[in-house]
């Protein structure tokens, strides 16, 4: 057995004697309950269908202040309207959940969690990216910290079984040392794909959502690049920021181009609101050959001594890895330890790095430095 064969060997064991360790915030004989907070996210419309699907979490409370969207949320999945709350501490001095899902804009995400985690909920799932800023970054990691309660981020790539692929080839060698990732990411723009008024008002507000599309999808690769790297620190990035469309997002850029320097290997994030369609998709380049992504379940490879590319579908994530709500009960069961998985607090505190990063470097043209954030 070769030495990487048998880092992971010995990560594989690690990490199934943490899992086993684990205490479970919930009993495993019961469906999580979870609450959400806000509605500002247009995510939230894929929520309620899959929630009233699953046997893994059960919704007790929604948080939402605007009269409005309670009304076309309660009319639209026919939701009691004693699952309403006009705040976050009234309904989980309510309902007493196990999780909350954060659907608020982004910069509301600290304040989301410091709230639930004053009321010593167990775990929050934000929509990503983590935060706007990373002081807020820092100060969720504290609340994590010393009010224990699990900060998670939900990205939608997360549950491609192509990327779980990609991933796994890269754990196990198979593309030798990676040298370049390039991560497609985004759609024509929110404005041109229809979104929802309330939505798109705060997504291109850079206060309320960090930028436009360099963190809407510049998150995606930078979480993806993370794991790749096995969590470390880039050196450097380096990004430069358009906004091809003025007169829709004079606020915010519309595509970006973000260069995330490590020791031998680099990454080429491609997030954008320009795309002629929606993408999201990755390759991988290694010494021993490369990955493509395609969508959520098709990839295709090339090794070295190939004489031609061979494509096939990704095979299905586990039970529990699947979607959001599954994953999110998993670990409150104590099946799953996320540890540095690409939804874990510690793999988007470096997401956030890189993004502030790209953000500053687009402002001022510079590259800027990066160093591993202090422990606490």
């Amino acid at each position: 057995m070769n030495f990487r064969s048998l880092s992971v060997l010995l990560l594989a064991v690690l990490t199934a004697t943490t899992v086993s360790a684990q205490a479970p915030a919930v009993p495993a004989d019961r469906p999580i309950r979870v609450a959400v907070v806000g509605l500002v996210h247009d995510h939230a419309l894929g929520l309620f269908g899959a929630l009233a699907r699953n046997h893994h979490a059960t919704l007790v409370g929604i948080a939402e202040p605007d009269r409005n969207l309670v009304s076309l949320y309660s009319q639209r999945f026919h939701l009691a309207s004693s699952l309403f709350f006009p705040d976050e501490a009234r309904m989980i001095e309510a309902t007493h959940p196990d999780a909350i899902l954060v659907y608020t804009s982004i910069a509301d995400h600290r304040k989301a969690i410091e709230v639930a985690a004053h009321h010593h909920v167990p775990a929050a799932m934000v929509e990503k990216p983590l935060s706007t800023t990373m002081e807020d970054a820092l100060a969720i990691r504290r609340l994590a910290h010393e009010d224990h309660i699990r900060v998670l981020v939900n990205y939608e790539t997360t549950w491609y079984a192509s990327n779980a692929e990609a991933l796994r080839e890269v754990d196990n060698g198979m593309l030798g040392t990676i040298r370049r990732v390039v991560v497609h990411d985004g759609h024509e723009g929110p404005k041109e794909i229809g979104v929802s008024h309330t939505f798109l008002s705060w997504l291109t507000d850079p206060k309320q959502a960090g930028a436009g599309a360099m963190f809407d999808f510049g998150c995606y690769g930078a979480d993806l690049m993370t794991l790749i790297m096995h969590g470390q620190t880039p050196q450097s990035v380096t990004a430069v920021a358009m906004t091809d469309k003025p007169k829709l997002y004079p606020n915010v850029d519309d595509d970006a181009t973000i260069i995330v320097r490590y020791k031998g290997a680099q990454a080429v994030l491609q997030p954008s609101w320009t795309w002629s369609f929606a993408r999201k998709d990755m390759e991988v380049y290694g010494t021993d050959g490369y990955l493509i992504t395609e969508a959520d379940n098709r990839v295709r490879t090339r090794y070295k001594g190939q004489l031609s590319e061979q494509e096939h579908e990704a095979p299905r994530l586990v039970a529990n890895q699947q979607n959001s709500l599954d994953y999110l009960a998993a670990v409150l069961h104590g099946e799953l330890d996320p540890g540095h998985d690409l939804s874990s607090l510690p793999t988007n505190l470096i997401v956030m790095q890189i993004l502030t990063a790209a953000r500053e470097s687009a402002r001022t043209g510079r590259t800027i430095p990066l160093t591993p954030l202090p422990t606490l």
